[in-house]
């Protein structure tokens, strides 16, 4: 009769796992890990894929490894073994490294393939249970994800393994992410949908450019920069010189305008009212940056200039409200 196990003792059960795992990556494993993640490397420089593969439980994981591995810069796929003895073993070419799930280390799906990739030159690291398998033994890296027990009473379902392998996928996907200096911009780049892709927005996706821009000359007459801002709706111009940035004015500055020199300030000229040191901020960052600034510094706008402080747009703080930035 199986022991019975209450829903906290299963879930010690798998974080035992991942403690076992912790404690040979820090240790027995390091050396191989490492190992792994330069193989990852080398495929990538070389501009191959990462190709994860396993059957059952193991290959749902292989999927969520093979994603999070794309995600974060190293482009990778799923193969199903049973069907790439059936012709998918075309989706695998010779600069691609395999990455192959397998808790016994002798699914036979799996070591069919073996011939084939050893003859196509293909590295190969396994994530296995039992780092004397065949399958750890015909790989270049044989990672172990071994665990004390399962998390199923019959100690036959895959859990705590899965939950191990799974957590080692995700190890290997980041820290091959870091050695490549993958930035938040990258990733940013690789999620332009949904509620992550919103906070990882770029400054060039939400501000307004081309005639949506307020944009006057420094000689202009402040009655000409009034129409100017009236017209595009953001509270504020810019003043250009020579086609670069030379200032901005905004709603604030009109307002002090007038209650310093009255209707004679309108005859000045942008240059003469124009704040000349505004905030300004590059295409390329993240928005959440620029709403950071305007809300430190308490302004509504940023000015978006290039590496020669030529106008490429204006970032808004309305715009940036409601896109689920914070």
């Amino acid at each position: 009769m199986s022991d019975v196990h209450t829903p906290a003792q299963l879930v010690r059960i798998e974080a035992e796992a991942l403690l076992a795992l912790a404690q040979r990556l820090d240790g027995s494993m390091a050396a191989a890990f490492e190992r792994a993640v330069d193989r990852v490397l080398e495929c990538g420089q070389a501009r191959g894929r990462v190709v994860v593969t396993g059957m059952g439980k193991s290959g749902i994981v292989a999927q969520k490894v093979a994603a999070t591995l794309s995600s974060t810069g190293s482009p990778a796929l799923f193969l199903h073994p049973a069907e790439a003895v059936h012709g998918d073993l075309g989706m695998i070419t010779a600069g691609d490294v395999v990455i192959a799930l397998s808790a016994s280390g002798e699914t036979e799906e799996i070591l069919r393939l073996l011939a084939t990739l050893q003859r196509m030159g293909n590295g190969l690291i396994s994530f296995v249970c039992d780092v004397k398998s065949t399958l750890a033994s015909a790989s270049d890296v044989a990672l172990d994800c071994s665990v004390p027990a399962e998390a199923c009473g019959l100690g036959l379902a895959p859990t705590a393994s899965t939950t191990a392998m799974l957590a080692l996928g995700d190890a290997l996907a980041i820290a091959v992410s870091l050695r490549k200096g993958f930035r938040a911009e990258d990733f940013a780049a690789l999620h332009p949908g949904g509620k992550l892709g919103k906070r990882l927005a770029t400054v060039r996706q939400l501000m307004h450019s081309g005639d949506a821009i307020p944009r006057v000359e420094i000689d202009t007459p402040m009655t000409d920069v009034i129409y100017t801002m009236s017209r595009k709706k953001l509270g504020m111009t810019t003043v250009e010189c020579d086609g670069k940035l030379a200032g901005i004015i905004s709603d604030g500055d009109l307002r002090r305008l007038l209650e310093s020199d009255g209707p004679e300030g309108l005859r000045k000229t942008a240059g003469d009212v124009m704040n000349p040191s505004p905030k300004t901020i590059s295409a390329g960052e993240l928005a959440v940056r620029g709403l950071h600034t305007m809300e430190q510094k308490k302004i509504t706008s940023l000015v978006v200039v290039d590496a020669n402080r030529r106008i490429e747009g204006v970032l808004h703080l309305h715009d940036l409200w409601g896109t689920e930035l914070i």
